[in-house]
């Protein structure tokens, strides 16, 4: 699913606070039906010049913040922003110490390559790149690669907080969840 950020707005330039909530509700607005499985859900930048990282925080943030709350089955992503508006997203995240992908699409939706922005601390990012090397996982299937005094519950506890930023997909099967890279080339942060 993408959502056209330009058309949303009819502007290019995106700056404000006050601004940015009536994107965020555009945005909430225009959240199609739950899918009924994980699926990556774009806001799609381009054509976007400029955003402000106060826009981008009542915006992006928040939208991404509340999907991920109703345990969506949709998993926000920024797609195609410019270097500025990264430079702009990564100040917003940085200090607060969150996530958040950004992906580069064709013009046909498919993804060419995704990161994370922002830091995840050391044990989030190896539980994240074992889930992108390993595919689809469960808790005590990581615990059985790293064979380390690390229990189930702790892998547990970061395979959910990955989640719930929106850079893994969570499905649940009877008692057991399984967990699976939601973003193609998802490697990497800065």
């Amino acid at each position: 699913m993408i959502l056209n950020v330009v058309k949303l707005t009819g502007s290019d330039i995106l700056s404000g606070a006050p601004s940015g909530r009536q994107l965020y509700a555009k945005l909430v607005e225009n959240l199609p039906q739950e899918p009924s499985a994980p699926e990556p859900l774009f806001l799609d930048f381009n054509g976007i010049q400029l955003a402000t990282a106060s826009y981008l925080r009542e915006a992006v943030i928040a939208f991404r913040t509340f999907v991920r709350s109703r345990k969506s089955n949709y998993y926000p992503a920024v797609a195609n922003a410019v270097s500025d508006v990264v430079d702009e997203l990564v100040e917003v995240v940085q200090p607060r110490g969150d996530v958040l992908m950004v992906c580069t699409l064709t013009e046909d939706g498919e993804i060419l390559r995704c990161r994370h922005i922002g830091k995840l601390d050391p044990m989030q990012q190896l539980t994240f790149d074992l889930v992108n090397r390993h595919g689809e996982t469960t808790a005590t299937k990581l615990m059985d690669i790293e064979k380390s005094d690390v229990k189930v519950t702790a892998w547990n506890n970061r395979l959910s907080s990955l989640s719930s930023l929106g850079l893994i997909s969570e499905q649940s099967r009877g008692r057991t969840k399984t967990y699976k890279p939601m973003f193609a080339g998802g490697a990497g942060g800065s």
